[in-house]
């Protein structure tokens, strides 16, 4: 890539980002679905940002970005109503996340005739729902804060869960991937299926278990060493560092990252024994609000460049059955996945459609979006291939659909359904 292409498309990226946020601002509207609809618009469109170029950048905005994003999110949980609606979130997380995928999986398979386990990779690609979303949504209008909790939440843990779907997903169609190497020696001792099932609690045991380490080893560094003044190219060393071995261990770089910023965002709780740290507390001020900004530049890359990626001729030959499965996804898949909370007892109907209408889809999803092709590309599998762009095509009309339906209506749902319940 010439140095000069790569400067003015990083020049066009961010000025689109300043017009989709301030539209966004106006318009109460999510920026996601814009911010696709402008690279969209000055990519394969008007031709200012070259697809190849796009594409090259956005493998490598979609790891860095992603890692930023999550560990960012993490710090936003806060623990104690993290403990109280554990089991409804765990639920959404796990169950309710593998129902959202087998269900988009058959779908997807039935409408563009294409093998299950290639519907699978999509359903894993879609499952995970958007805190990008959702937390400025919310912040827009009064919600139940019960509600709010778990909505916020499960979005923001079912991001690296998602991720890690993903990874199984992909060892399953594509076996030769260098992702699904592991699955693949596990599966040596038992079958294909049983392997997945392990891989997929081995990869959250370990990922969180990595995180807690970093976390609480990253904090006792910020106290000894008064890291006040450094926090924020520390945090962010840490994250990537934590990002790298929990890849080395083959576990979820993603869920390792958001562990770590679970762990800062808690400091005061988890570390309360130990006394109060006004140095620590400052340190993980400071590079919590740095983050938040790095957050909304990796949001803006990821989704310009996602929309500069896409092929025009694929997503017309695609577009009508593409919708018809973003609303299967947003009207059949997250109600159904939703009804794993009934045997707790604990929510009422007008509160469990609520859960059920508000899943958009976003950041994860529209990051993974270009990996089955990218996939394809790096191994030379033509099927792959024309396989990815379909998953491509889908994967962007569904967070499109998702974002701008349940966007406009969820003042309504609050309305009614949650206007009785108390804020």
């Amino acid at each position: 890539m010439h140095v000069d292409i790569v400067i003015l498309t990083l020049a066009v990226v961010m000025t689109l980002g300043v017009i989709a946020f301030l539209f966004s601002e106006k318009t109460h509207i999510s920026a996601v679905p814009i911010l696709i609809i402008l690279g969209l618009l000055f990519g394969p469109v008007l031709g200012l940002i070259e697809r190849p170029i796009a594409h090259e950048l956005f493998k490598y905005v979609r790891v860095f970005g992603l890692t930023i994003i999550l560990f960012a999110e993490g710090h936003n949980l806060e623990w104690p109503l993290l403990k109280k609606h554990m089991a409804t979130i765990g639920i959404l997380d796990t169950v309710g996340l593998f129902v959202t995928a087998i269900i988009s999986a058959f779908f997807f398979s039935w409408f563009f005739h294409l093998p299950f386990l290639v519907g699978f990779l999509f359903g894993a690609i879609i499952s995970a729902t958007d805190p990008a979303t959702l937390i400025p949504l919310f912040k827009q209008h009064k919600i139940n804060k019960d509600v709010k909790t778990v909505l916020v939440t499960e979005s923001i843990f079912n991001d690296p869960l998602g991720i890690v779907l993903t990874t199984l997903a992909v060892a399953l169609v594509m076996p030769q991937a260098s992702s699904a190497k592991f699955v693949e020696s596990i599966a040596h001792y038992t079958t294909l299926y049983p392997a997945a099932v392990v891989f997929f609690f081995y990869e959250i045991g370990i990922s969180v278990a990595i995180g807690l380490v970093f976390g609480i080893v990253g904090y006792w560094f910020i106290r000894l060493f008064k890291l006040q003044n450094f926090s924020e190219i520390y945090s962010l060393a840490l994250a990537f560092s934590g990002f790298f071995v929990g890849e080395w261990l083959q576990a979820s770089g993603y869920l390792v990252a958001t562990t770590v910023g679970i762990v800062f965002g808690n400091h005061a709780i988890f570390f309360k024994r130990r006394g109060f740290s006004n140095v620590a507390s400052n340190a993980i001020e400071k590079e919590s609000h740095f983050n938040e900004i790095l957050s909304d530049f990796s949001t803006i890359f990821i989704f310009i460049l996602l929309g500069a990626s896409l092929d025009l001729k694929e997503l017309g030959n695609g577009t009508f059955l593409a919708i018809v499965l973003a609303f299967t996804v947003v009207l059949i898949a997250r109600p159904v996945a939703g009804l794993t909370l009934v045997p707790l007892g604990k929510w009422s109907r007008k509160e469990y459609l609520f859960f059920s209408l508000e899943g958009p889809r976003g950041v994860v999803p529209s990051a993974l979006a270009s990996f089955p092709l990218t996939l394809g590309i790096t191994y030379k599998d033509p099927q792959m291939i024309g396989w990815g762009e379909t998953i491509l095509t889908a994967t962007v009309i569904t967070v499109l659909v998702s974002v701008i339906a349940e966007t406009l209506w969820m003042p309504k749902l609050n309305k009614e359904l949650l206007e009785n319940i108390g804020a």
